[in-house]
């Protein structure tokens, strides 16, 4: 099984950590969040494919070919386009018909959440959170599936969040998101069209840590202690 790591964006909220290195090499407790991310990935992924762009030769020099016991692969993103054009970018790297996770290269997620997303053929990971509104939130169908995502609404219909791990089949490619007011298409949008025609099944996290600024780093750091 394959999965695409999101590490293109030039990482402007953690400036100035982001002046000189791509957010992916920030370390957050002697590890940077690439190590982190590829740390949750199951045994049975054996291949990463890279999403690459802002300051993208520092990335390539730290991982090589084979990392952390995976094979690395590298796509580059030359113009920020949004995540769902990002994740196609990777679409002549994938199997046929076999699913694969993306994730992103800059949150802190726990293990077991991102293994048992593996296990369905379409799934996203979520996080019960206090602050729905700052995140996709979802909505259940009443069996327990994906009903609908909706980034950052005024009035939450949950307090479920997404976390930014998925697990798709290229099937997504069939659904082109509409694009967002600056242009972004966004895998979200694909998400929901995906949702009217397939079982998206939630996978509930205990531990999801979004990095987003250099504050976070040091919030970060502090809750990793105590684990």
């Amino acid at each position: 099984m394959k999965a695409i790591i999101l590490a293109a964006g030039d990482g402007k909220r953690m400036q100035p950590i982001t002046f000189e290195k791509p957010k992916a090499l920030v370390e957050v407790a002697g590890k940077t969040l690439l190590q982190h991310t590829i740390s949750v990935l199951p045994k049975y992924v054996d291949e990463v494919v890279l999403v690459v762009g802002y300051l993208e030769k520092q990335i390539k020099d730290f991982c090589g070919d084979v990392f952390m016991g995976k094979k690395i692969t590298y796509v580059t993103q030359e113009k920020k386009e949004g995540t769902f054009l990002a994740v196609k970018l990777c679409k002549q790297c994938l199997t046929p018909h076999e699913s694969f996770f993306v994730l992103y290269a800059d949150d802190l997620i726990e293990a077991e959440a991102v293994n048992n997303a593996g296990i369905h053929e379409f799934s996203v990971v979520v996080k019960k959170v206090e602050r729905p509104e700052r995140f996709g939130v979802i909505t259940l169908n009443q069996d327990g599936s994906i009903e609908e995502i909706t980034e950052k609404p005024e009035h939450p219909k949950s307090n479920l969040a997404v976390t930014n791990v998925l697990v798709l089949t290229p099937e997504i490619f069939n659904y082109t998101p509409t694009p967002h007011k600056n242009g972004e298409y966004y895998l979200t949008s694909a998400l929901n069209e995906l949702a009217k025609h397939k079982k998206i099944m939630p996978v509930y996290a205990d531990f999801w840590f979004p990095i987003g600024t250099p504050e976070d780093v040091t919030k970060a750091e502090e809750i990793l202690k105590t684990k």
